[in-house]
């Protein structure tokens, strides 16, 4: 099922929205032509329909909008919990510096990834968008021998794990991780989701996706120790002791940002369920 949690682990989630510059250049649309135009060209060669005017699109015309991460290090035994977000303070950055800050600290580090969905979605996407500017990576290259270790991409390797993959399977009985979570007594989808995304951008509010995107990591990442729990290698007492200081954590940046109150709210209600 799982296999034992290395020292340093990052429980990550990336958000994007269509982008109008690669749209321009994919569907071969004039360079004068507004934004919206181009977005709806975007939607209507995606399958749009009245009940889907916005489909999702492949992720190659898609931007990188935020990364965050739950950074999980164990040291001499003791174990700490970080909240990673870029851009960092709500201001929208270059795809290009996003995605090279993200994937720069991911090739020197060598940490273990945790995702949902992340090993058909969110890294593809970084991949991807990272050939788009051009940008050279040494450090995520996968190693010359087969089955090496560091591997992002080895499917049936410990260096990406996508949950989904290993707890969710997939048909009709395949949970959502909002689902999957919400189950366990933890926040999933707080009033946001992957599809309104596109709305926060075009109305500017990026301390709005980050936000929503750090709530999406801080879900996988609980999650995760549940799945850690079950396997044994998280006695039920350590997983408790980490949840208090995820916890201390999210209160911490809700003292600045009361938008995480929400985050906080939810667990206490879904935990007297």
């Amino acid at each position: 099922m799982l296999r034992p949690p290395p020292p340093l682990l990052w429980a990550f989630d990336c958000e994007w929205v269509p982008d109008p510059a690669t749209g321009r250049r994919v569907l071969g649309l004039a360079e004068d032509l507004p934004d919206a135009e181009v977005l709806a060209a975007m939607w209507a060669k995606g399958g749009a329909t009245e009940a889907d005017p916005k489909p999702y699109l492949k992720t190659i015309l898609c931007r990188v909008v935020s990364i965050a991460a739950i950074i999980r290090s164990v040291k001499h035994g003791e174990v700490t919990h970080r909240l990673y977000a870029v851009p960092e303070h709500g201001a929208a950055l270059p795809e290009d510096e996003l995605l090279r800050r993200f994937l720069v600290a991911l090739g020197d580090k060598r940490p273990q990834l945790v995702g949902f969905n992340s090993r058909d979605s969110d890294l593809p996407i970084l991949v991807q968008r990272a050939m788009v500017h051009g940008l050279s990576i040494p450090g995520l290259g996968r190693p010359a021998q087969k089955f090496g270790e560091g591997d992002f991409f080895d499917r049936y390797g410990n260096q990406h794990l996508d949950l989904k993959d290993s707890l969710a399977s997939w048909g009709k009985a395949m949970p959502s991780l909002h689902e999957l979570a919400t189950a366990c007594g933890i926040p999933g989808k707080l009033g946001t989701d992957g599809a309104s995304v596109i709305d926060l951008w075009l109305a500017g509010d990026i301390a709005g996706i980050v936000r929503y995107n750090q709530f999406d990591a801080l879900t996988t990442f609980l999650v995760w120790l549940r799945a850690m729990t079950l396997t044994g290698y998280i006695s039920p007492e350590q997983r408790e002791a980490e949840e208090a200081s995820v916890r201390r954590m999210i209160q911490a940046k809700a003292a600045t940002d009361p938008g995480f109150s929400v985050f906080l709210e939810a667990w206490e209600r879904l935990g007297r369920g």
